[in-house]
């Protein structure tokens, strides 16, 4: 629906909705449909993660990695998004992950579903940022003396992120104008990206998309670990499309900022994915075929995006690819920003955090948006990229390690909600779906399809050399279950329910009037 359709009785039946799940409308509900699926499209954004990682299509399986893995990837991520939809349509709250947990699962799984979210959207965050600074430091980098060393990473993390973090700050409707642009530069940029490859590309060798070459060990300057098992190594390719998509639960966690959410928030999930499948495809393609020599590009690991683009490209034209890409990669980061400080701020409005809740539920009157969570997840961000830093070990980059943390953090972030409501659909924790949703049997074979995927993503994400991974997510798991049952078990209500709800209408009232938000 275009946003001059929208009237006051669309607004109206909006706030309807969250005043029935407890809540104040006391953020800015502006976004159109398009602003939306643009969020998710900005922080799925093929030009980062597919660029950054490309990689590791290439030096594990080589050309195949990019024809047929991309595709497997994306697939497994396709199954998340359609039962995350499903489900966001019954519920369009901002932090959707978590009320999900919560009302569909129990206050627990709620609980730690949050935590999992947060802890996946802060480190996403940080590898968005950190593959914007290696991105940065190859391309644009020696005009200012930037080459890369861990301490400039981190120097150019926290400035781009506070910079982020102050565009967020100043509202919704400027963060929405940036991430509407980021939408058509990805576009543009992607097509100008590819025409150059296939016209410039020295030849177009097309069995590429489809030939398995082990390039684990040092053929892919260690990309991998040397491996002779091809299934494996396959596996291992497919962290270069689940890690570039994901972040549309962006979508969600804009709920409450959107108009009519019940149809938008589904839709603006499921056209980010597709979209970002189709296109990232060909443009991961049309790269593998651009490479010169497949064994000296491979040789150059994470270097290979600039490799080929120096061996192939006219300077001007390389200049003004890259010039775009780094726009979109700031522009994404920008974009988590967005999707970390709403979760915040809908985890702690329900007192979720154990110290500040009340703080980090604040929302501006002025520019309508949770001010204390935006700059509270900035430091939350510069802070991993630190510890990031401090458990590098050997050459292992940081980013590795970062991706990796992400991917196991989010997508169990994502799976306990789908298994909560696989558990709950047509039950009287959820009777009835949204407007947007598939018929019961579809629906309850692509959660189950989800789930299995998980099995997968964790597998991948937690293999050598990255093993340093799962003693992280263990050690988070173990202290949140002492922290559960020794603390907030007693302390933590989760989401209103019931008479809960009603008691809070005098303070929604209160809050609304607070942030001028219309009757």
């Amino acid at each position: 629906m275009a946003s001059d359709d929208y009237t006051d009785k669309d607004h109206h039946e909006d706030v309807k909705v969250l005043h029935g799940m407890g809540y104040a409308q006391e953020l800015s509900r502006s976004m159109s449909k398009f602003s939306n699926f643009a969020i998710s499209f900005s922080i799925i954004c093929i030009l980062s993660g597919g660029i950054n990682s490309f990689a590791q299509a290439l030096g594990s399986v080589g050309g195949a990695g990019a024809g047929l893995g991309w595709i497997f990837g994306c697939a497994i991520s396709g199954m998340f998004a359609l039962s995350m939809a499903q489900i966001a349509s019954a519920f369009p709250t901002a932090g959707g992950l978590y009320h999900w947990g919560s009302i569909l699962g129990g206050r627990f799984w709620g609980w730690l579903t949050a935590w999992l979210n947060l802890l996946g959207l802060i480190t996403v965050l940080g590898a968005i940022n950190i593959g914007t600074a290696y991105y940065f430091a190859g391309t644009f980098g020696s005009m200012f003396g930037f080459t890369g060393t861990d301490t400039e990473v981190v120097m150019f993390v926290a400035l781009i992120t506070a910079v982020q973090a102050l565009f967020n700050h100043l509202g919704i409707k400027l963060t929405t104008f940036l991430t509407d642009i980021s939408g058509y530069i990805i576009f543009v940029t992607t097509a100008v990206l590819v025409l150059a490859c296939l016209y410039y590309a020295p030849s177009l060798e097309i069995s590429r998309l489809w030939t398995f070459h082990n390039y684990s060990g040092d053929a892919g300057a260690g990309t991998f670990p040397q491996s002779d098992n091809m299934g494996y190594l396959f596996l291992l390719c497919l962290l270069l499309p689940v890690y570039t998509i994901t972040g549309y639960d962006a979508s969600a966690h804009t709920s409450e900022e959107t108009k009519n959410a019940a149809t938008s928030v589904p839709q603006g999930i499921v056209s980010a994915v597709i979209w970002s499948s189709l296109i990232g495809w060909v443009m991961i393609c049309v790269i593998m075929l651009a490479i010169p020599n497949m064994d000296e590009g491979a040789a150059q690991g994470f270097n290979v995006f600039f490799w080929t683009m120096d061996q192939i490209l006219p300077a001007g034209l390389k200049t003004l690819i890259y010039l775009g890409i780094l726009i979109a990669q700031f522009l994404c980061g920008l974009a988590t920003v967005t999707s970390a400080s709403r979760m915040l701020f809908a985890f702690s409005r329900d007192d979720g955090m154990p110290f500040g809740s009340k703080a980090l539920a604040t929302v501006s009157p002025k520019y309508r948006t949770p001010v204390n969570a935006i700059w509270t997840a900035t430091v939350l961000c510069i802070l991993y990229v630190l510890l990031a830093l401090s458990m590098k070990v050997g050459g292992q980059s940081i980013y590795v390690i970062v991706v990796n943390s992400t991917l196991v953090f989010l997508f169990l972030s994502f799976t306990i909600p789908l298994i909560a409501a696989l558990m709950a659909y047509g039950g009287p924790k959820w009777p009835n779906p949204g407007p947007w949703a598939m018929s019961g049997g579809v629906y309850k074979l692509v959660t189950l399809l989800s789930v299995i995927g998980m099995g997968v993503i964790l597998f991948i994400a937690v293999a050598p050399p990255n093993e340093r991974v799962l003693y992280i997510v263990i050690g988070f798991i173990v202290l949140a279950l002492i922290l559960w049952f020794t603390v907030e078990n007693r302390r933590f209500e989760g989401p209103p329910t019931g008479d809960r709800i009603e008691k809070r209408r005098s303070a929604i009232a209160a809050a609304e009037k607070a942030v001028g938000e219309r009757a």
